[in-house]
Order: structure tokens, then sequence, then C-alpha cells
């Protein structure tokens, strides 16, 4: 079931989704790479300290992973405002 399109409400949701989306990124990036990596660099993944795997590619595997919820979240949100496909 479809919305009428109410251009406002989906723009307003939209900019909720990557402000949040954008936050947990921050929070991955700076906060496991930089601010946490003493604590994370206690635990080994793969022969490396964990810190210093978040900050060279641990952050870019959640973007990636991020960019595809934002995909799922604008489907979704295509579909209950009206302008999918």
């Amino acid at each position: 079931m479809t919305q009428k399109k109410d251009p406002k409400g989906y723009w307003k949701a939209n900019i909720k989704y990557v402000l949040i989306l954008l936050a947990i990124w921050f929070v991955v990036s700076y906060g496991a790479g930089i601010l946490f990596k003493e604590e994370l660099n206690t635990i080994k993944l793969g022969g490396f300290k964990l810190g210093f795997w978040f900050a060279q590619q641990g952050s870019m595997y959640v973007f990636v992973v991020l960019i595809f919820v934002y995909v799922k979240l604008m489907n979704n949100l295509d579909k209950k405002f009206g302008y999918d496909e």
C-alpha cells in the first residue's frame, strides 16, 4: 500500500537516515580507529591488532555495508511514499 506523495516527509526521512548512517560510520572510523585503539589493540584479528585493523580496513568495510543498508532503507522509503517505479 503506497501513500500519497509527500516530498517534505520523504526528504525529512531521507536526511534522518543519512545522519544516522554517517554517525555510525564516524563512530566506527574515528572511534574504533583512533579513540578506542588502545583497548581494541588487546584483541588480535588474523594476526593484526583489532585497533590497527579498524583504522586500516574495518572502517572501509563498514562503509560498504552502510551503502547496502542505505539502498535497502531508500527502497523501502520509496515504496512508502509512492516514489518506486
